[in-house]
């Protein structure tokens, strides 16, 4: 049995941990870290300044990263965490198996560590590099207001459901999107960052090679950049290797040349050339082709800043990681000791304080130490 004074103490210690269980997170702000962590936002600007010039393929990745990322679980840097033996993660579903720039968002989180260690979240970082880094190649920079919080579950499954595959049509995205808080506009301006990065054969050459099954070409598809990328790129359907540029000749310039390449009917993907069977977004797509790079620019930057407040986890939600790829151990730990506690010396009513705790600590902890008492 417990004695009465621990009993006690553990059934205050539940109540605390329940009180705070009803904290509703706050709300992202410019400026989240000016008094915890006055340098954070300049030493990441700093690293991307530095080695972006050097690596300005890199841009690209960055931005993708932090798209799939928003669109999993929220902005919550779900993305980075890594596969367990009990757990695959977002990071190894297929969307995101072409990702690159972990180990850049690692080195930014360890110089900021150092500075302020457990202050500054992996979901702030990825979503200010991002933006720093498209701004370094010469891309539109936007606000990017902070105090999210890093989440501690990564599921596979969920990155396969959740995002928006290159073969969906335009009804698909816009669920997809609408799912998300957004709308067609965000769908058009955010389908923008195709204008910088490259696309794997794998991932369009159904278009190519077998588009309905019968070893038939994409007829939506321009027939002469079809021709090409056969004979030049993708040379057969089993292609997994060679990448094309995704808006050719500038892939590396932020600039409105994919609006006018999806006007051609050269889109890469299925999904870009969706863009244009709808009247409203190709109206969309048409003003912008035709528009100066700065209207570009702002709207992008519009959609940029609305994208990275979903689904955000703030206040006392999710935690600040030690480390971008792993969740914090002491979580871990703490539950597992609560877990035993109860096992050992009691049941309902402390179990139930026990699910509270661990609830307090994350929704991946609660699924691995839940009382089997329920």
């Amino acid at each position: 049995m417990i004695k009465g004074e621990s009993y006690g103490a553990l059934v205050l210690l539940c109540v605390v941990l329940s009180a705070l269980t009803f904290v509703q997170g706050g709300e992202l702000e410019l400026g989240f870290y000016d008094k915890s962590c006055p340098k954070a936002e300049k030493l990441i600007s700093d690293y991307v300044t530095e080695h972006i010039p050097h690596a300005p393929t890199v841009a690209a990745p960055l931005l993708r990263m932090h798209f799939h990322d928003c669109f999993v679980r929220g902005c919550d840097a779900s993305v980075l965490l890594n596969s367990t033996e009990t757990n695959p993660a977002e990071k190894d579903a297929i969307p995101n198996q072409t990702l690159r720039g972990f180990g850049f968002i690692d080195a930014i989180k360890s110089i900021v560590e150092k500075e302020c260690p457990g202050v500054v979240s992996c979901a702030d970082i990825l979503a200010l590099a991002a933006r720093d880094a498209v701004g370094v190649i010469g891309g539109p920079t936007w606000k990017v207001p902070t105090g999210r919080r890093d989440g501690t579950v990564s599921n596979l499954t969920e990155a396969l459901i959740e995002i928006p595959q290159p073969t969906f049509n335009f009804s698909t995205l816009i669920k997809s999107f609408a799912s998300k808080g957004l709308d067609l506009n965000d769908l058009v301006w955010l389908s923008g960052a195709h204008t910088i990065g490259i696309a794997h054969c794998n991932s369009f050459s159904k278009r190519l090679y077998n588009f309905t099954g019968n070893l038939d070409q994409d007829p939506s598809l321009d027939p002469a950049y079809a021709e090409n990328l056969k004979k030049y790129k993708c040379k057969n359907l089993q292609d997994n290797v060679t990448f094309v540029e995704m808006d050719p000749g500038s892939f590396l310039t932020f600039d409105t040349d994919y609006y006018k390449n999806l006007l051609k009917r050269r889109g890469l993907f299925s999904s870009d050339a969706a863009l244009i069977t709808d009247s409203t977004a190709k109206a969309g797509i048409t003003t912008l082709a035709s528009s100066a790079e700065s209207v570009f620019a702002r709207v992008f930057a519009i959609s940029m800043e609305k994208m990275g407040k979903v689904q955000v986890k703030t206040g006392s939600e999710g935690e600040i990681r030690k480390h971008c790829a792993v969740v914090n151990a002491h979580a871990l730990f703490f539950c597992f000791f609560v877990y035993v506690y109860v096992f050992v010396f009691s049941f309902s009513i402390v179990c139930i304080c026990m699910h509270v705790i661990c609830f307090c600590v994350g929704e991946g902890i609660k699924a691995i130490v839940e009382c089997a008492y329920f």
